[in-house]
């Protein structure tokens, strides 16, 4: 089982936090909008994608595991 990253896009401020946080899985680009370079990050990258979801003052980013 893996987890599975959601952004919801209309509460999204592309703050960049999160990207802070785990610049592997988020990115914040020229056109001020947040993507994601994944939606199927690593475990390896679980701790940092948890704390990006912790952070986000929008509270727009979750985690969904997958099966």
């Amino acid at each position: 089982m893996g987890m599975k990253v959601v952004v919801d896009y209309d509460r999204c401020e592309s703050n960049a936090i999160c990207m802070q946080v785990c610049p592997e899985v988020f990115e914040v680009r020229e056109d001020d909008n947040l993507y994601l370079s994944t939606e199927t990050p690593d475990e390896s990258l679980r701790a940092k994608v948890e704390e990006s979801v912790r952070r986000c003052p929008r509270q727009a980013i979750s985690i969904v595991e997958d099966a």
